[in-house]
């Protein structure tokens, strides 16, 4: 997971990745706190230490993911979004801190209440939607499966090239204003 979304215009946010930078710090001042005697005072303020730098990383991500969805909410009228469940994605796909670090529910939550705050509408998309295999300019639905490692395909009814996720993003989009509509 190189980034937190893709929009249907094809931009995304410059996602820092806040925990992957932390890590090696985090890693280091983890080792130096297993060293340490059970019950000393030097063990208790490592654990203090350590729960301020994921604090930070944590109140980092938040921030990132406020000033986004802001962001978006002053846009748009009606975003589109897929209902993934990113728990059983970072389990199946091993993503784990790459799913994790990026917050996705999190972001889903602010967009949501933040949108309706405005009287806008968050529309999402049921996760089965076949929305990377159907190709968004003549709607022909690819069968065979292709793995995550495959960024982008030829439609070959009407030989448009696609990249995937963008092209995931229109059909997302697509599909949340025909719900949005109904």
């Amino acid at each position: 997971m190189h980034e937190l979304y893709k929009d249907s215009n094809g931009n995304e946010p410059a996602y820092p990745r806040y925990y992957r930078q932390a890590e090696k710090k985090l890693k280091r001042e983890q080792r130096k706190l297993s060293l340490m005697q059970k019950g000393s005072k030097n063990r208790d303020k490592q654990r203090i230490k350590i729960a301020k730098l994921h604090e930070k990383v944590a109140n980092q991500r938040k921030d990132f993911l406020h000033k986004q969805s802001r962001q978006i909410t002053n846009v748009y009228d009606c975003v589109c979004v897929e209902d993934l469940d990113m728990k059983a994605m970072s389990q199946a796909l091993n993503f784990g801190k790459s799913v994790s670090d990026n917050g996705w529910g999190m972001f889903v939550t602010y967009l949501k209440y933040k949108l309706e705050e405005r009287g806008k509408i968050l529309v999402k998309v049921d996760k089965f939607f076949a929305s990377s295999q159907t190709c968004s300019c003549c709607g022909y639905v690819n069968k065979e499966t292709k793995s995550l490692a495959i960024r982008a395909w030829d439609c070959p009814q009407c030989g448009v090239h696609h990249d995937r996720d963008v092209n995931a993003a229109i059909n997302i989009r697509n599909e949340g204003m025909r719900i949005a509509l109904a």
